[in-house]
């Protein structure tokens, strides 16, 4: 029983993140151009997308498809990100493809895991939490934690713990809701204790 409920909720997460995602559509993107439209975003971000800073999420070896997602709405208004309100007011929707492309083609370097927490992140990772229908997050986003680009699934490896478990956190309380109307990630995260979003973030920021 445990294995088929596992098997619907899985089924039923990646069905609904499929239907937020499958609508969208974006300019063609060169990476290229995109490389000095980035030079502002260095500041949080870090060079070529590789944020030093916890709370400062890298965008490096992020699918453009994502980021054209993530950036179009922080722009309207629709995910707020105090930090980048107006930054991005000016760019027009070859500009963001241009600067989505750029980050696609980066290589993302990856953090150490919590020895301590690895095991409880890999099971939630992996197998999820059938009890409480919680689906595996590999299911969306790869046992690579690579993502599915052409569903508009994130990558999550390399990911800082800290930006991971606060994104978590946020989709928990209501404060970010932009995971479309279905609300995939605020309804699994909301199932989710600290220690073990905490777990999971530890072991995302390692994995590869």
């Amino acid at each position: 029983m445990k294995n088929l409920a596992t098997k619907n909720a899985l089924t039923l997460v990646s069905s609904l993140i499929f239907v937020a995602f499958a609508s969208l559509g974006h300019a063609q993107g060169n990476a290229a151009a995109g490389e000095s439209k980035v030079a502002v975003c260095a500041a949080c971000h870090g060079p070529a997308g590789q944020s030093t800073i916890g709370a400062n999420p890298k965008l490096a070896g992020q699918s453009a498809v994502y980021l054209i997602k993530q950036m179009n709405e922080i722009k309207s208004g629709a995910r707020s990100v105090p930090l980048m309100t107006g930054l991005l007011n000016n760019s027009n929707d070859q500009d963001i493809a241009d600067m989505a492309a750029y980050y696609a083609e980066q290589e993302v370097t990856l953090e150490g895991a919590d020895p301590e927490l690895v095991e409880l992140g890999e099971s939630i990772y992996r197998s999820g939490i059938a009890s409480l229908n919680v689906a595996a997050c590999s299911a969306c986003h790869s046992p690579t934690g690579k993502g599915n680009p052409q569903a508009g699934f994130p990558a999550l490896s390399g990911q800082h713990a800290e930006y991971t478990a606060t994104q978590l956190k946020a989709f928990r309380s209501g404060e970010r809701t932009n995971d479309g109307t279905a609300a995939p990630m605020r309804i699994i995260s909301e199932r989710l204790t600290d220690r073990e979003i905490d777990a999971l973030a530890s072991y995302i920021s390692g994995l590869n």
